[in-house]
């Protein structure tokens, strides 16, 4: 009786986890790198700062790991175009501007006090980090003055507006 769910047992695993994972389209946009290497860095510098001696500085790592990969879920979902009840690209920059200062300060802490490698190689991981954030609040703050520059006329986020003029300029 078990023989009738055999054949079709590995299909659903497929397609859930074809689901949380990003799109092509979206992974291999700016924005969808951006958060990649946000997330990807954070779990590192998370992982290193667990194994050092500075392990009180796991919680920031791992609370940007976790906000990084709660909005690639989201963006790579379009979790935002159907919910509208945050202003994303705002709740984004505020992420973006926040850890890459707090970042900063842990790893200029962590390479100056602390002389174990592990705190050494979380302090590195952290400044690269702080450098991905940076580039992303860069990125979301031109966005964010260009749709204030036209006059906020258009219902559409500023992200989605970016992506479909550079559309219409590759044309």
């Amino acid at each position: 009786m078990g023989d009738i769910e055999a054949p079709n047992s590995n299909r659903p695993r497929q397609t859930v986890l074809l689901s949380i994972l990003p799109s092509k389209e979206f992974a291999t946009s700016r924005k969808g790198m951006l958060l990649i290497a946000e997330v990807a860095l954070s779990f590192v510098s998370f992982v290193c700062f667990a194994a050092s001696i500075a392990a009180a500085f796991v919680t920031v790592p791992l609370v940007e790991f976790l906000a990084a990969l709660f909005l690639l879920f989201a963006y790579s979902t379009k979790f935002n175009e159907r919910f509208k009840g945050f202003l994303w690209p705002l709740m984004d920059f505020i992420r973006c501007v926040t850890a890459s200062i707090i970042f900063f300060i842990i790893s200029i802490i962590s390479v100056s006090r602390y002389v174990d490698g592990s705190s050494k190689a979380a302090g590195v991981f952290g400044f690269v980090a702080t450098i991905v954030f940076a580039l992303d609040f860069y990125f979301i703050f031109n966005e964010l003055a260009n749709f204030l520059k036209q006059g906020g006329e258009s219902n559409e986020e500023p992200s989605r507006q970016q992506d479909e003029f550079s559309d219409s300029d590759s044309d």
